[in-house]
């Protein structure tokens, strides 16, 4: 008699088609509305190419994890089908890890090696000769050319909106915990209470940040075009933005599905992989404060 165990293999589907499909319509139209922003092109059909690309995502989304959720509620999934869930969660990870090193990494090399580099030091001081009373120092409030790269009037303090939000992030990570305790321990009331907080805890820091991000452009002049500052900066940020977007809308979906009656102790991977990717956002805003806002 066999010991292996079965391993539920699904049926061809059109969902991987119809996420490559989404994913280079947003891209292009992203790359699109920039370059278009660039040549001050009002008429752009970027933005439009983007939201099409975006419903695009979101009907695959929507599609292709209503049909895990049917297998799974079904009793198609094996232990084994739970273990590659878990690999396959734990290597997503580990890409958005990569993902956001890369940018900490342009962010230290801009602070560490190019910057200091154009104001005169090391051993590639040849290039002060282009901008020779350029003097570097970080934030940067003047560009080697303001003229094409206006600096900013000042920089946001990380005691403000930035502090505040690093209190809800890591509050949240406390809620989503206990909300994890509590589906172990089938106190669904409990549960339904800690992740209803922490959905509300993270719309609260999306709120903050858009209210940051207006300050920043209206009142600052801090924009994804004042230099490298602020093209570090919107980019950290608003990457992470994102993924609390995501992270904030994946524990809305847990919520409605425990409001279902789905999980229980024994089978709950679907919210362990939801406080997982929540935990890592969190992780990364601590990263972001210390290294953007405070230092």
């Amino acid at each position: 008699m066999a010991t292996h165990e079965h391993y539920y293999v699904p049926a061809q589907s059109k969902w991987p088609i119809i996420a490559t499909l989404g994913l280079v319509t947003t891209v292009y139209g992203l790359a699109t509305w920039f370059n278009d922003l660039k040549a001050a092109r009002p008429e752009s059909h970027g933005p439009l190419i983007f939201f099409v690309g975006g419903l695009l995502l979101a009907y695959m989304l929507f599609g292709w994890f209503g049909t895990v959720i049917k297998e799974s509620r079904g009793g198609l999934y094996s232990p084994q089908m739970d273990r590659s869930f878990r690999w396959g969660m734990s290597w997503f990870i580990f890409s958005e890890v990569m993902f956001f090193i890369a940018f900490f990494g342009a962010l230290f090399y801009v602070r560490q090696i190019s910057g200091p580099a154009l104001g005169g030091e090391g051993a590639k001081g040849i290039a002060h000769m282009l901008w020779p009373n350029f003097q570097f120092t970080w934030p940067l409030l003047d560009n080697p050319d303001s003229k094409l790269f206006p600096p900013p009037k000042e920089v946001i303090s990380p005691w403000g909106l930035p502090l505040l939000n690093t209190v809800l992030l890591v509050s949240s990570s406390v809620t989503v915990t206990i909300a994890h305790h509590a589906l172990k321990k089938g106190h669904r009331g409990a549960l339904k209470l800690w992740l209803a907080l922490t959905v509300l805890l993270g719309c609260a820091f999306l709120t903050f940040q858009a209210e940051e991000y207006m300050h920043a452009y209206r009142e600052l002049g801090l924009t994804l075009g004042s230099g490298i500052y602020g093209a570090t900066f919107f980019m950290l940020t608003g990457f992470h933005g994102a993924h609390v977007t995501i992270g904030t809308i994946i524990l809305f979906v847990m919520l409605m599905r425990i409001m279902r009656g789905h999980f229980d102790s024994e089978h709950q991977f679907g919210f362990e992989a939801a406080s997982w990717y929540w935990h890592f956002v969190d992780v990364v805003w601590i990263g972001l404060f210390v290294f953007v806002y405070v230092l």
